[in-house]
């Protein structure tokens, strides 16, 4: 028995199914980050004695991530373009460096907690630190969930493109929407944290 709406739009959202479940699903992760946003602010601006982190942050090195996240959703949106062309072999260089550009977001911040956590800054260090590590440490969260997709859909996935196109198609282009929200959340994440 064949899934309805696995490839054809439903008729009361005019979404296929995995694309009403990825903005159900993303709705989610807008309440999740914006209560962490929401705790930042009003533990930033309650505490007469809030440790500035700026002092502490390493803020080329978040441009340069900013720079690498921003390239990687040109890349994501540029992969599933391919695809809708019919162009296997660019799709894969596409998705291909928006893994690198993932992988290199992944190093820096690798870095930039490595200095910190040499240096003593740790979370229990200050209310500061401690939002700036379980803020940036869920991003980074997401950036591995993001990640490990890709590989999946450029190895054993990538099947599903003799078989079912449009499927492999679509499953692109989910992924690309959850992309684009980890990218988003680091646009807000970086101005906060690092800037303000």
């Amino acid at each position: 028995m064949k899934i309805p709406y696995n490839e054809e739009l439903r008729p009361d959202t005019g979404l296929y199914n995995a694309k009403l479940g990825i903005w159900l699903f993303l709705a989610s992760e807008v309440m999740l980050f914006g209560a962490l946003f929401s705790a930042y602010i009003m533990l930033r601006s309650s505490n007469p004695y809030w440790f500035d982190i700026k002092t502490i942050l390493d803020v080329p090195l978040a441009t340069f991530n900013t720079v690498l996240l921003i390239s990687s959703s040109v890349t994501m949106v540029m992969s599933w373009v391919s695809l809708k062309l019919k162009d296997l072999n660019k799709f894969k260089l596409y998705l291909g460096l928006t893994l690198l550009c993932s992988f290199g977001f992944l190093i820096v911040k690798y870095f930039e907690y490595s200095a910190k956590f040499a240096h003593g800054y740790l979370p229990s260090y200050s209310t500061s630190l401690a939002c700036y590590f379980t803020m940036t440490g869920l991003h980074v969260i997401h950036v591995i969930g993001g990640i490990v997709v890709f590989l999946y859909l450029l190895g054993p996935g990538i099947k599903m493109w003799d078989s079912e196109p449009e499927r492999y198609t679509n499953r692109i282009e989910v992924i690309g929407l959850y992309w684009h929200f980890v990218d988003l959340v680091w646009i807000f994440l970086f101005p906060s944290l690092y800037l303000l």
